[in-house]
This record gives structure tokens, sequence and C-alpha cells, in this order.
């Protein structure tokens, strides 16, 4: 009994495998050409079918192709090779094995009947094929890799299930055809598949989408147009049955490399171009990978990753006698930056991609000095994978606490994953210079001077005269405004007010246009946010005094040129250095007199509050309304400043246009806001005091850039002590503020809910 075992494990080897009795019946019952279908359909077969596909199954298939092949037109001229690859196989994707090809074989024969080529017959099939087996699109299917007996049960598919219905059966009448489809489109709104016939050369179709006009149309164009053939997550595949090393990214199955595929995005996307119009130009990075500083190399995975957590390229590092220029060389676009991770066994390391140049340049990496992946990192790249649907905010990747480098990767995560999607989704605004928010257009022309320092352009936002007129008035004040000035660097904008009234500046639909304007130069142009400049003359001078103080959080500086302040306050310029400029005639509505009295007033501020209230005022005698261009030094004066996105003291007066953000303060329903109503909130230490009329429900946007999260604080609201304990970082307070701007250096890692009534909850 000791060697009875190897009876068991010998016995199936003398017996022969299923495989084996295919592969030998194939040849005998079709000759070569079954040996050789046979043969390639084995060699490429995921390794799973190996075990569990009877010889029986197998000889099916391939009977009905070669069937298939020999009886319609079309199919008798199609290569050997797109027949092995496009007909022959009998799976799609991972879906269960079922027998497919009779029944298909026999319903689609009846339905091409008829057809002279590949495509009439295929067209003909999207037509009548899922009206006769009562298959259609339906969310509440099974899942998305159904057989086509599973879908035919239910009569519910969605676009992968109906994809593989259409390609079993074009295959089944001997039409080369295979799924394609993208893991996620570059607006994040999802993954999509849809399939494509050969007649000469790859033509597609949405399945169950039947278009009288033809092939090649689809809802999914446009999307389709925008795909990245170098950014995977955004690229654009098609199933093969050969195994070149590529697979297809289920989205069902994500680690799953059962399929083959290859990267047909060219045909599809056009040209990939920058936010200027320009061709982007390709950089190729080589790889080695060393055990230790000047040490042996080492075999190991190797990802580029970028910013935004999606993997450009991956490869495997070469070692042993490869010549030491044998090594991978990953293929990005000039520029890119994010991390290099490396796995080796199953330990996975990284470490910081700065920008790669353009042409060849090579890397190499230090196995022992290289940091180890954060769980909680991997965690939220695999959640920004999902469609934005699937997003769950409960999920463990967004509440689970963070140490601080994770909540510093986190916001560069979450912040380069909302960038991509934005700049796609705001994109044709942006070139269209024209926004239109809550049934208001604010439209604007732009120039650009010098060349972006590092951290991006500058952004100038300067708001024309007028007001109050016809709107040819206003729109040759809009036409002066952009000739106007002219800073050293910076990207220089003059939006033309939504409305010819007079108060043009101060409505309250400007704040929203202003942030939408605000985010579309910096998630498509790259401006840094913190180099956001406020300016205007006249009726825009006007729109200076209102819009400063209640927007101050989102400004470097401000200056005011020949302005009325009205009723503002200036109360919220607490942290925003602020300048007036006002010729000394000026006196119609008095506003010299008024400009000479709030520079007065700026200047008591600020020596009541030392290191606020940074002010200047130019008061130019001789002087009207036409300050004959002398206010243009305004420009290098704001230049100076860059905003401080968390100071350490806050004063906020809400105006008579409600704002629920202002610095690191937040309304959590702006229901409880009014007019007038002040708060002055500072930090000692790890001690927040509150003062003021505190609404319920008043929200700290926490940082350690304000406070050091790795402890306690303490808020006291009105004298009285409302919290005292530690915040977590989390992703969620990230994903918070992020959802509110395109801000990512003013976005919280950590939230803190109060109640002025009972203390924090």
């Amino acid at each position: 009994m000791r060697y009875f075992w190897l009876f068991w494990v010998l016995l199936p080897l003398a017996l022969g495998s299923p495989i084996d009795d295919f592969t030998k019946a194939a040849q005998e019952k079709f000759g070569e050409s079954g040996a050789t279908a046979a043969k390639f359909l084995v060699d490429n077969m995921p390794p799973a079918d190996k075990s569990k596909l009877g010889s029986a199954y197998l000889l099916e298939n391939l009977e009905f192709a070669l069937k298939a092949r020999g009886e319609f037109p079309w199919a008798k001229s199609v290569p050997e090779a797109l027949f092995l690859n496009d007909v022959l196989p009998y799976a799609v994707f991972d879906e269960p094995r079922d027998s497919w090809r009779p029944q298909l074989y026999s319903k689609a024969k009846a339905i091409v009947q008829g057809a002279r080529t590949a495509t009439e017959a295929a067209l003909a099939l999207n037509r009548d094929l899922f009206k006769l087996i009562q298959v259609h699109y339906n969310t509440g299917r099974k899942r998305p890799n159904q057989s086509l007996t599973e879908s035919v049960q239910s009569g519910k598919a969605t676009c992968s299930g109906l994809s593989i219905i259409l390609v079993e059966a074009c295959r089944a009448v001997g039409i080369p055809a295979r799924a394609v489809g993208t893991p996620m489109w570059t607006n994040e709104r999802g993954n999509h598949t849809w399939v494509e016939i050969w007649d000469g050369d790859w033509h597609f179709a949405g399945a169950d989408e039947y278009d009288p006009a033809g092939l090649d149309r689809g809802w999914f164009v446009g999307d389709a147009s925008k795909a990245e053939a170098h950014v995977p997550r955004h690229s654009i595949y098609a199933t093969s049955w050969k195994r070149d090393g590529l697979a297809f990214p289920m989205v069902w199955a994500r680690s799953s490399d059962a399929v083959a595929a290859v990267n047909v995005t060219p045909r599809y996307a056009a040209s990939s171009t920058d936010a200027t119009g320009s061709t982007e130009s390709k950089a190729k990075v080589g790889v080695r990978l060393l055990a230790r500083a000047g040490g042996s190399r080492l075999v190991g995975k190797v990802k580029l990753i970028d910013l935004g957590g999606q993997t450009l390229s991956e490869a495997e590092t070469k070692a042993g006698r490869a010549d030491l220029n044998d090594m991978p060389r990953l293929e990005v676009l000039a520029g890119t930056q994010g991390w290099l991770r490396f796995s080796v066994g199953r330990e996975t390391r990284e470490f910081r991609l700065r920008p790669v140049p353009a042409g060849e340049s090579t890397v190499e990496a230090v196995w022992s000095e290289l940091k180890p992946v954060s769980p909680r990192i991997a965690a939220i790249e695999e959640w920004l994978a999902l469609p934005l649907n699937e997003r769950s905010t409960n999920a463990p990747a967004v509440t689970r606490p963070l140490r601080r480098e994770e909540a510093d990767r986190a916001t560069e995560l979450i912040a380069a994953n909302q960038s991509h999607y934005l700049a796609s989704e705001h994109k044709a605004e942006f070139e269209a210079k024209s926004i239109s928010l809550q049934g208001k257009t604010l439209r604007w022309m732009a120039r650009t001077f010098g060349e972006a320092p590092a951290g991006g352009h500058s952004l100038w936002i300067s708001m024309h005269g007028g007001g109050n007129a016809p709107p040819e008035v206003n729109d040759q004040q809009w036409q002066n405004q952009i000739k106007l000035y002219e800073p050293a660097e910076g990207i220089y904008v003059a939006p033309r007010a939504p409305t010819d009234t007079w108060n043009l500046w101060h409505e309250g639909h400007i704040d929203p246009l202003f942030q939408r304007l605000i985010d579309d130069y910096v998630v498509v142009a790259g401006v840094n946010p913190d180099r956001v400049y406020l300016m205007g003359y006249s009726a825009g001078g006007d729109g200076v005094w209102q819009l400063a103080p209640r927007m101050a959080d989102r400004f470097a500086a401000a200056a005011m040129m020949a302005g009325h302040p009205n009723e503002a306050s200036l109360l919220g310029l607490r942290n925003l250095p602020f300048a007036i400029f006002m010729g000394a005639n000026d006196s119609a509505y008095n506003r010299n007199r008024i400009a000479r009295e709030r520079a007065a007033e700026l200047d008591r501020l600020e020596k009541a509050d030392p290191g606020g209230y940074i002010h200047e005022s130019r008061i130019y005698e001789g002087l009207s309304h036409w300050m004959e261009r002398k206010d243009a030094e305004a420009l290098p004066w704001m230049a100076q400043y860059q905003r401080h996105p968390w100071p350490k003291k806050v004063v906020w007066v809400q105006d008579d246009i409600l704002h629920s953000r202002f610095y690191w303060l937040e309304l959590e329903n702006i229901s409880v806001a009014k007019e007038k109503q002040k708060i002055v909130a500072s930090i000692d230490g790890q001690l927040i005091h509150i003062d003021g009329d505190i609404p319920p429900r008043l929200e700290l946007r926490l940082s350690d850039e304000l406070v050091s999260l790795e402890k306690p604080i303490t808020v006291v609201v009105n004298g009285k002590r409302q919290f005292s304990g530690k915040v977590p970082r989390q992703a969620g307070a990230i994903l918070h503020s992020l959802a509110q701007r395109a801000d990512p250096h003013s976005a919280a890692t950590a939230l803190l809910k109060l109640d002025s009534a009972t203390g924090q909850k």
C-alpha cells in the first residue's frame, strides 16, 4: 500500500487527458487543418479551462467552426490567422462555458440568409437576434460576464453580456468577431464594452444597438475619441485568443489575466494634445532594479503609476546574464510624474518619479532603499479605480485613519484623479471660454505672459467697468479691459459680466461662476491655486470691494481701481493683501472720499491685529476716474504675495451673498447662515478658539498645516470647551473638500463637526 497513491497520479497520464483526446480526435476527424486549429486553441487556452473542459465540448466547437468556414461566402476568404483567433475560440471573456455554437448556428443562419458580406450579416444579426432570443439591456442581470444560456434564461444583460452574444453569433456563421472595451472612460463615468467584426478591416457596433446607417456608429464614439493609449486605465482593448503578454482588463475581475488582448486605442482616439493644443511628446524610461547600491540586478514586476494612481505602463526588470542595456523601457508622455512600483515575490515597494524628460532616460532603483507601499494607499487607489457611481463614501478606504504621509499622498492621489476627469468634463467650456451656471453665462478673453514657473502659471481675473448700460457699452468696456494690464507672468483673464445691471460683479451668480473659472484654469491649464489675483476698474472695482472679502480664501491678493464699496465690509480681508487705487478728483458717488476712509479703516485694522490686513493705498493727486494707467503698479505689488490657505486666524463676516465655507471654517447647512454673521477663529498651538455668532453644526476643516493631528486638540467656543481629543485624518475629508473646489492646497485631511449648544457630535 506504500505506493498506492502513485497509481492515481499516473493513471490520467496513462489514459490520456481530455486535451490530449481532443487534439488526437481533431486530427483524425479533420486532418491537418483540424490539428492546426486544435493546437492553436489549446496552446492559448486559459489554464483553468484545460482541467475543466472535456474533449466532446471542444470537438463540437471545432466542428461547427470549420462547418461555418466552409459554408458562408464571407467565411471562405477569412485569413487563417483571423479564423483561428477570432472565429474558432469557444469563449469571449471568462464567462461560464456553454455549448452555444449549435443553437446560434441554427438561429444565425436563418437571420443572415441573403446577406452577401460579413457586414450585411453582422448588421442583420444585431438587428434581429436579440429580439429573437428576447435578451436586452438591463442592469438587473445576474453578472456582467453572463454566458448565452444565463442571458437567455433571464432575458437581461448589460453591455458585456450583450457583446458576448453578438460575438458568438458572428463566429457561429464564420465572421471574425471580438469584444472591445475600455475599463474607464477618460471622464471617469464608467466602463463600456462593444463588438468589432472583420470585413477586410475591423469595424465596430454596439451590441443590440442596431443602426440602419451601418457599422462604425454608436453613442460611445465621442467618449472613445478621448481614449488615451498611454494610460492603460483609459485605453481601448480588443479580446484576443492568442497570448502576446497583454491581458484584457475585465472590470468584474480586475486582477485576472485570463483573457488576452490587443490595445486598439489609436483606431478610436483623436491625436493626443495638451491644454494649449500642442501635440504631446513621448518619452521612454529605462528601468534597472538593484538588490542594493552597487549590487546585482533583481527580476521584478515594475509599474509606472501616475499621481492619480493610474497604471501608465508595466514590465519586468532584467537580471542575470542580460546585458546591462537590456532593460524594460516604459513609454509615457514627457513630463509624466508619479511612482515606480516594484514587486519582488510577495513584497511591493516604490519610489517617487519626478517629471520624465522627453526622449530616453534611465532610472536605477535600489530595492533595499525603497519604501513599502502603504496598504491604505493601495486601498484608496483601488477605490479610485472604480466608476464614480460605485465609489461608496462609507468604504473602509475612505473612512480608515491615515498617517500624515498617507494623508499627503491621498490628497495628491484624489486631486490628480479629480483633475483628470474634471479636465475632460470642463474642456469644452474652457476652450469655448464660456461657462453657464444657474441660468447665467460667463464669457472671457485671455492673454498669457511669460513662462510658467514651477507650480504653474498665476491667474489674473480683471473685471471691466460699465454697468447699468446697453450691452454694446459693456462690451466695449470688456474689450478695453483685456488690453488694460500686462502682468510679468501669468494668464490674464478679462471676463464679460453675465448681466448689464449696475451691480455687474456682485450679484449672487458671480461667486460660483468665478469659482468654476478658477477650477477650470487649475485643472485644465495647471494654474497654481495659491497665485490667483482679483482686480477690477470702475464697476469692476465695485466688484472687488464686494467679492474680495467674501471670497478672500480663493485669492492671493486683490486690487480695487476706481470703484465704490457700497455696503461691503472689510473685515473678511484679514488674510488677503488688498490695494486701493483711486484718482484724487474721482468725486462721483464720493468714491475718492470713501476710498480714503476705507484706507484709514484698513490702517486701524492692521494696527489692532498685527500680521493681518496687509494693504496698500494710492490716491493719485490731479487725476479723476481715469488714472492714466498709473494703477498698473498694482500688478507687481500683488505678485509679491501668495495665498496662505491655512492662516492661524480667520475673520468671517457673511455678506448678503452667503457662503458655506471660508478658509478652515464650514457650515454644514447654508440655511443657518445669515447676513452680517461674524465668526473669529484663532489657533494657539493645539488650542482653537471660536468666538462670535456661532451657528449650529459649525465644521472645522483641519490639516497638519494648521495643527498637529498627531496630538489632541482642544476647541473652545465663546469661552466654553466643546471638544478635546484627537481628530483622525481620513480620505473622506479630502474628498469632501475637493468636491467643493478643485484646490488641493486647501483640502482638509480631517473634519470636526461642532454644535454650539450641546458640544461636539
